[in-house]
């Protein structure tokens, strides 16, 4: 009988071999994934689909028109 060769993927981080039922899947280590995380949190990643929902594009555009019309709130303290 042949042998069953274990499946193996390559970390996205440093591309190393990693076995598919890894504890750590599809990172080779804790190191990469938190490299990953790290991206992702300062922006290096980001997804870019467009939005296509035209209620939530509303929306959006009525978040934006507050922001730049309205300016920033005071809390009173003016002189």
């Amino acid at each position: 009988m042949a042998k069953a060769k274990a499946k193996t993927l390559r970390c996205p981080t440093c591309s190393a071999l990693v076995l598919a039922d890894s504890e750590e899947v599809p990172f080779c280590s804790d190191r990469c994934r938190r490299i990953d995380l790290g991206k992702w949190a300062s922006g290096a990643y980001v997804v870019s689909s467009p939005v296509h929902d035209p209620d939530l594009l509303d929306e959006l555009e009525g978040l934006r028109g507050r922001q730049t019309s309205g300016g920033a709130k005071n809390s009173g303290d003016e002189e």
